[in-house]
């Protein structure tokens, strides 16, 4: 079986750590770089629930999207993750905005490749937010249909849409929450649709000046892909080690139909 080391370096190799933004906290969080995996459970957030869940499997390493520990820790109580995390032995690998900039195993070539676009690529970084992606469809769509289709893939409650001027071929993404001039560089570029996680009501406003079709899938929708496509990456390098992805971990928002 592997060690947290070896699953750290493999990772490290397509998604580096030190390419991490400034603000970040990506690596190794919790427990130790020499630990045998039994098992690893991959999940977008560290929850009571997901630890509860790697515990009754008897995994004992958690690869996250969202790092566990983000701001520094001034007080801790017995129901804070990294204290649960420590009291069941179970390490914390976490890989955020690294993640977000790899073209290999990252969050944002997850999207694409479960929205069924080729021709994946990075754009280009802006500041220090997240990487902006393209892909193009196979056949192009209308706005609506590539909302809906959009919904479908990412089994998504709810969208929310900004129609374009033109059908929809070529789409530029951000997971999570995209950055505020991300739909016009998108629209500079040539695209006809930009995706996203959340965006905000001025950034919308200026949206539909572009004349770009934009969806919202929700922050929680276009990331936890990732899980799954790390977990086939991880697997097919670490035979002899399981690779699982939580069924424990929910959105934060209900959505009311």
């Amino acid at each position: 079986m592997a060690r947290i080391c070896d699953i750290y370096d493999i990772i490290n190799s397509a998604a580096p750590f030190d390419s991490q933004l400034a603000f970040d906290n990506s690596g190794l969080l919790v427990g130790d770089r020499a630990t045998v995996v039994t098992r690893a459970l991959l999940c977008l957030d560290i929850t009571r629930e997901v630890i509860d869940e790697a515990a009754g499997m008897n995994a004992n390493l958690i690869i996250s999207h969202h790092p566990v520990i983000f701001d520094p820790i001034r007080s801790m109580s017995s129901q804070d993750p990294a204290y649960l995390l420590a009291k069941n032995g179970i390490a914390a690998l976490c890989c955020h905005t690294n993640l977000d900039l790899s073209p290999v195993c990252g969050v944002n070539a997850a999207l694409a490749n479960r929205l069924g676009l080729r021709n994946i690529r990075p754009e280009e970084v802006f500041g220090e937010d997240c990487v902006l992606y393209s892909g193009e469809l196979e056949q192009p769509m209308a706005p609506e249909e590539f909302a809906l289709h959009v919904k479908r893939r990412l089994s998504a409650g709810a969208v929310q849409l900004i129609p374009g001027d033109g059908m929809v071929k070529r789409v530029f993404m951000c997971s999570g929450a995209g950055g505020d001039d991300y739909p016009s560089h998108a629209a500079m570029r040539g695209g006809d649709a930009y995706i996203t996680g959340e965006m905000k009501h001025h950034v919308a406003l200026k949206a539909r000046k572009t004349g770009l079709t934009c969806v919202v899938a929700g922050h929680y929708e276009t990331e936890r892909v990732f899980a799954e496509y790390l977990a086939a990456y991880l697997k097919k390098r670490v035979p002899d080690t399981g690779f699982l992805v939580s069924q424990a971990e929910r959105p934060a928002f209900d959505t009311i139909v």
